[in-house]
C-alpha cells in the first residue's frame, strides 16, 4: 500500500473504513433480526421451553441479561428439567459479576450431575471470584479427580493454592502446565512472580 499514491491510498483507507462500517451495521442487523424471529416464536409458542430458551441465549449473547434471565426463567417455568437453562442462569449472573447468585444456580446445576467435571468447575469458579478459596479449591480438586486433563481447573486450582498460602503445590503445578500448556504456564507464574515479592 505504501508504493501507491498518496490519494490512491486515502481512497483505500476510506474503503476499508466504508466496508468494516458496512459490515459491522448487518452485522448488528442480523443480531437484531435473530432475536426478533426469536421474540415472534415465543410469542406465537408461549410454551415452548426451548424457544425461550434460544430467546435467552440471544439476549445473552447481545449482553441484554435482563432480558435473557427472564427469558431461561421462563424456560424452567415450562419445563423444570430443563437442566441447560440453570446453567445459562448462572452464566448470565457471572457475567454480571452477581457471584452470589452464580453459585445458587451452579450449585442447582451441579446437583443434577455431581460429577460432571465442568459443572465442578464453574461452581469453582464462582467461589474463587467469591475469594472463597477453599471451596473453589475443592472443586477444583473434584473436577481434576474426574478429568485429569482439565488444564483449567489445574491453573486455577493453583491460583486458589497460591491465594492460600500453599505456593508449594503451586509451584508443583506450575511445573505440570510446563509439559502440558505453554500459555498456562506462563501466566501462572506472573501469579507465582507476583506472590513471592
Amino acid at each position: 500500500m505504501n508504493n501507491l499514491p498518496r490519494h490512491s491510498r486515502a481512497r483505500m483507507v476510506r474503503f476499508s473504513a466504508l466496508v468494516m462500517l458496512t459490515a459491522l451495521t448487518l452485522l448488528t442487523a442480523c443480531k437484531q433480526n435473530e432475536i426478533e424471529s426469536l421474540q415472534r416464536q415465543v410469542w406465537k409458542n408461549p410454551q415452548d421451553a426451548k424457544a425461550s430458551l434460544l430467546l435467552g441465549k440471544a439476549y445473552a449473547r447481545n449482553q441484554r441479561y435482563t432480558e435473557a434471565s427472564e427469558s431461561f426463567k421462563r424456560s424452567l417455568a415450562i419445563n423444570p428439567e430443563l437442566d441447560e437453562a440453570i446453567h445459562s442462569l448462572g452464566a448470565v449472573a457471572f457475567n454480571q459479576k452477581k457471584y452470589t447468585d452464580a453459585v445458587t444456580f451452579f450449585q442447582q446445576h451441579l446437583e443434577r450431575s455431581p460429577k460432571d467435571s465442568l459443572r465442578l468447575y464453574n461452581l469453582g469458579n464462582a467461589y474463587m471470584q467469591l475469594k472463597q478459596f477453599d471451596k473453589a479449591s475443592t472443586l477444583y480438586n473434584e473436577a481434576i479427580d474426574n478429568s485429569e486433563s482439565f488444564l483449567d481447573a489445574h491453573y486455577n486450582l493453583a491460583v486458589c493454592y497460591i491465594n492460600t498460602g500453599h505456593r508449594k503445590e503451586a509451584q508443583a503445578i506450575y511445573e505440570w502446565l510446563l509439559q502440558k500448556n505453554n500459555y498456562l504456564a506462563f501466566s501462572l507464574q506472573k501469579h507465582l512472580n507476583k506472590e513471592g515479592q
